[in-house]
C-alpha cells in the first residue's frame, strides 16, 4: 500500500502565508513527480505545483512569484511554501505522486485526502 498524508492546513488572512507537506509511504519504489492541486467550492481541480524528481518545476500562472515548491533530499516528502495569500487561494489542496511501487507495474498516481486552505479576514 502506499499512503500520501498532507499537513499543514488552515485559516490565514490574506497576505499572510502557510506551508503545506505532504510524506508519501508504504510500498514505494520510485517516486517520479510530486505535486500539488486544488479544488475550490463548486470548481474544478486543478494544477498549482508540480515538481520532478530531477529538480524541474511548474507552476499554474495564478501562482508564480508567491508559492514555491520542493521536496526533501529522500524525494519521498513535498512541500509548498504559500506567501501573500489571496482570497481566492481558498481551497482543498490535494499532494499527488507519480510513483512505482514493490508490486510491480508501471507508474501510477496516488492522491493524498486534501488539506482545506481558508484565506479570509
Amino acid at each position: 500500500q502506499v499512503q500520501l498524508v498532507e499537513s499543514g492546513g488552515g485559516l490565514v488572512q490574506p497576505g499572510g502565508s502557510l506551508r503545506l507537506s505532504c510524506a508519501a509511504s508504504g510500498m514505494i519504489r520510485s517516486i517520479n513527480a510530486m505535486g500539488w492541486y486544488r479544488q475550490a467550492h463548486e470548481k474544478q481541480r486543478e494544477l498549482v505545483a508540480v515538481t520532478g524528481s530531477g529538480g524541474s518545476s511548474d507552476y499554474a500562472d495564478s501562482v508564480k512569484g508567491r508559492f514555491t515548491i520542493s521536496r526533501n533530499d529522500a524525494g519521498n516528502t513535498v512541500y509548498l511554501n504559500m506567501n501573500n495569500l489571496k482570497p481566492e487561494d481558498t481551497a482543498v489542496y490535494y499532494c499527488t505522486a507519480n510513483l512505482r511501487t514493490w508490486y510491480g507495474g508501471g507508474a501510477s498516481d496516488y492522491w493524498g485526502q486534501g488539506t482545506q486552505v481558508t484565506v479570509s479576514s
